[in-house]
């Protein structure tokens, strides 16, 4: 195993799978993933993808990006993802992703901080449908091998170069995987609190090895809030109620059944607004309403959404739903550059795991799969453009030996994941602090 790949991806979300499809048909590629194929984030986005419709909506877009994130963006990332959006979009329908149409023209929908309806969808499991096809084309490659449940518990480097990870097999077993280059495209970091939209395997292992490694990180305590998740006093995954819903005219009500907010807000004010409302109420949630939509309308625009409420015993056609905010994105990660290339050489961040400053302090709703995308291809082009393979027999020599060299420290995952976990809460922490402390004397200043 630890000669048969050029390039290694860690992670087969959009983005990880993205990257493969764009990276040099000639070299040997292996993705892991910690959990199954289909255990990823990308599968869960129910909302849609942003796509630029027309140049004369370039300055609204940007400027709803740029408003979302309080204008804490890079407007160089914005433009990017903006100037790439139709590229992407296209090259996504080549590759068999269905969106919705009417008429043979895009059905393109609103959501929250959208200024206008911009966002193309397929039902409520764009990701899914996104997701899928990538992983269909990404398993007829030959240079392609998938390992699922392999867990990701340290990269192989030295002299702030990286020479590819250690994994630990499913059966236990620690291995190394000598690379050329290696991706790290494993989602965000949901797993570390109580309630999240995500899947709880995603506990931002990548930022704990960042921590151990010195790689530089950015903007990690962004972590962003979805107002609207189905409250339940279950455990586990929250089941997000997608954003695209009250773009298609849902509506919050307090106890009394009064509305109390524009729906619309961007994800942070109306977080802000909903807890506010649940104190003043002192209940554990808000009531959503999808009363000015036909019961027709909504069983074909949400079908997903509707099928999982029934299960919870909530008609959505009949009666309103309670939702509480929970975890759900972080803007936040591994500071990359306009190409996804970390701070260490031969390592590349991309999606919900990189911050290329696209999203600044809060994203814009359905910008996510897009920015994941436009970033992976990115840096598979930049990979390939510039392709320099390592000395593998220094390789194998220097890292001989994982478990017994006293420098390398790894251990198998399950034995470290706790002290893991703790040392991303802290640093998160730490951030949110800091910048506070900025902010009161940065007003203190002014009085």
């Amino acid at each position: 195993m630890k000669n048969g790949f050029d390039i290694t991806i860690v992670g087969t979300g959009v983005a990880g799978l993205f990257a493969a499809l764009h990276l040099p048909r000639e070299k040997r590629i292996a993705i892991i993933t910690k959990a199954g194929l289909e255990d990823s984030d990308s599968f869960l986005a129910q909302g849609g993808i942003c796509v630029l419709k027309s140049e004369d909506d370039y300055d609204s877009y940007y400027e709803d990006t740029m408003r979302a994130g309080h204008y804490e963006n890079s407007r160089e990332s914005v433009d990017i993802m903006i100037r790439s959006s139709q590229d992407i979009i296209r090259e996504l329908i080549d590759l068999g992703v269905e969106f919705e149409r009417e008429h043979g023209e895009f059905c393109f929908t609103r959501e929250g901080a959208h200024s206008v309806s911009r966002i193309l969808h397929h039902e409520d499991l764009t990701g899914k449908e996104i997701t899928s096809k990538l992983l269909m084309q990404v398993e007829k490659l030959d240079h392609v091998t998938i390992f699922t449940h392999t867990a990701m518990v340290d990269i192989l480097e030295e002299n702030n170069t990286c020479y590819g990870i250690a994994v630990e097999m499913e059966d236990g077993t620690i291995e190394p995987i000598f690379s050329d280059y290696t991706i790290w495209a494993c989602g965000g970091i949901g797993g570390l609190y109580e309630h999240s939209t995500n899947f709880r395997h995603l506990t931002g292992d990548a930022l704990a090895i960042s921590l151990n490694h010195a790689i530089e990180l950015q903007n990690i305590d962004y972590v962003q809030i979805h107002p609207t998740t189905l409250y339940s006093e279950k455990p586990g995954r929250r089941f997000l109620i997608s954003e695209s819903v009250r773009g298609e005219g849902a509506v919050l009500y307090n106890k009394d059944h009064e509305r109390f907010v524009d729906e619309l807000l961007p994800r942070d004010l109306l977080t802000q607004a909903i807890y506010k409302q649940m104190k003043k109420d002192k209940t554990d949630y808000v009531l959503l309403s999808l009363e000015k939509m036909p019961a027709d309308d909504i069983i074909k625009r949400f079908p997903n959404i509707y099928r999982h409420c029934m299960e919870e015993g909530y008609d959505i056609t009949k009666e309103c739903i309670p939702v509480v905010p929970a975890q759900h994105y972080f803007m936040g990660g591994v500071k990359v550059d306009l190409n996804g290339k970390t701070s260490m050489d031969r390592l590349y961040a991309v999606g919900e795991t990189a911050c290329n400053g696209v999203h600044g302090a809060n994203r814009l709703a359905s910008n996510s799969l897009l920015e994941s995308l436009v970033w992976a291809k990115r840096a598979a082009v930049e990979i390939g453009g510039g392709y320099v393979p390592v000395n593998r027999q220094w390789c194998e020599e220097y890292f001989a030996g994982l478990q017994t060299k006293s420098h390398m420290k790894i251990q198998p995952y399950e034995a470290n994941k706790e002290a893991c976990h703790d040392s991303v809460r802290r640093k998160i922490e730490e951030a949110r602090f800091a910048r506070k402390k900025k902010q009161i004397q940065g007003e203190e200043k002014h009085i």
